[in-house]
């Protein structure tokens, strides 16, 4: 497989799963810092749930607002996803779509939807926490790529 077929594949996944000893792994990609929070998010919401076979019609969403900062881009990562698991156990909902309002290298602002778990979707995997074991954020063939650990 060339160089350029790959970073073509990796581009159109966004994310993946890896293992780990008695924890899950989670690789996430993107074009940008933006795309890169978004995919990685999503693949942490796919661990925890999937659409049940039947979705009900009268599916309630609201309306999330997010704030985190870090020291640096990789503790944002998991300040991220630590504030989405959070409220996700808090009011049992998962989230998407996600639209990030403001992305620096310490900060992010977010606008978030979310959907209650028991209405449309199946609980699969609890996650007890987002962890910084491994955790790495990365350049490679002008494509983001981080890495995440998740303690379940």
């Amino acid at each position: 497989m060339t160089k350029k077929s790959k970073m073509a594949r990796t581009l159109r996944k966004s994310h993946e799963l890896f293992e780990h000893t008695a924890d899950i792994g989670l690789r996430a990609f993107g074009k940008d810092s933006s795309e890169l929070f978004v995919n990685a998010a999503r693949g942490m919401f796919s661990i925890i749930a999937c659409p049940k076979k039947r979705q009900p019609r009268d599916i309630q969403e609201r309306s999330f607002s997010v704030e985190v900062s870090a020291a640096n881009r990789e503790e944002l990562l998991v300040s991220w996803l630590s504030e989405l698991l959070r409220l996700s156990d808090i009011h049992n909902i998962i989230f998407f779509p996600f639209h990030l309002e403001q992305l620096t290298e310490c900060s992010l602002k977010a606008r978030l939807s979310a959907h209650e778990l028991n209405a449309g979707y199946k609980r699969k995997t609890e996650i007890k926490a987002v962890t910084y074991h491994n955790l790495n954020i990365k350049t490679l063939n002008n494509i983001l790529q981080a890495e995440v650990i998740f303690d379940v």
